[in-house]
């Protein structure tokens, strides 16, 4: 793993090594204000983690894992131990098996420091809760999973939501959920350093909707050809986004980028 950007590159930088978690994490580090004015419209942080082929595919056969490395899955676990909560899309927890986050020693310290939980909550967006609650994911976590979701959700879905152990809160009226809501009512809550995993469609509504502050995108040096969706897709803004590059780091081929919304 090195660098390759910003610079002025260090040996250090320029290096092949194996990088350690500190490392990664200062590199990764959230603003110091996570709750000020650095975020979307002053309510937190809100970066999102996903990885594309070469010709743009989000996934392989419906899943992730395919395009992913060691290197891409300690930056993922590195993500997680720096945020508040990770928010999913129902479709993606459905897909890809998700399970509660886990504590990590090695940034237990960190956590403390920062007055972060042991782990990062998982907070779930679903508009119709369809999700199976029997899950560990809603029975077993170490911090209480976060169901998203409209005023009017289902009574009955809710209930089982929270007889299962979930957090329920309303982020959007009627039966939606209003993306530009989420990351103002998980500040509410005190949850401020926000990571997204998708899916690309729950991503896609956050680009549209003006929120995503940071875009950490690694670029799997694989083709898989198919009708894969891009990682974003959703609505069309009227005017382009525009990010600016703030880290690239190479290891194996793979490309390990960020950019911050300018």
């Amino acid at each position: 793993m090195r660098r390759l950007f910003p610079f002025p590159l260090t040996p250090s930088d320029s290096e092949d090594r194996t990088w350690d978690l500190a490392e990664l994490a200062e590199s990764y580090a959230y603003p110091e204000t996570p709750g000020g004015a650095a975020g979307s419209g002053g309510h937190g942080w809100l970066r999102a983690n996903m990885v594309s082929s070469l010709d743009g595919a989000a996934h392989h056969e419906g899943r992730s894992q395919p395009l992913s490395s060691n290197a891409d899955m300690r930056i993922f676990g590195t993500l997680r131990g720096l945020a508040d909560a990770v928010v999913v899309g129902a479709e993606t927890v459905r897909q890809e098996g998700y399970r509660p986050a886990r504590a990590r020693e090695a940034f237990a310290a960190r956590r403390a420091a920062l007055g972060q939980g042991p782990a990062p909550a998982i907070a779930v967006v679903s508009a119709g809760l369809d999700l199976d609650f029997s899950l560990p994911l809603f029975t077993e976590p170490l911090v209480p999973t976060i169901v998203l979701t409209g005023e009017d959700a289902p009574e009955d879905r809710v209930a089982a939501a929270r007889a299962a152990g979930a957090e329920v809160i309303a982020a959007g009226e009627g039966r939606r959920v209003d993306p530009a809501l989420v990351p103002r009512v998980l500040a509410g809550r005190g949850l401020t350093r926000l990571l997204t995993e998708g899916g690309p469609r729950l991503l896609g509504q956050f680009v549209a909707a003006g929120v995503l502050d940071e875009m950490c995108l690694s670029l799997a040096p694989v083709a898989v050809s198919g009708t894969a969706a891009r990682i974003v897709n959703g609505p069309p803004v009227v005017v382009p986004e525009r990010f600016a590059l703030a880290s690239v780091i190479e290891e194996s081929g793979f490309l390990f980028t960020r950019y911050h919304r300018i």
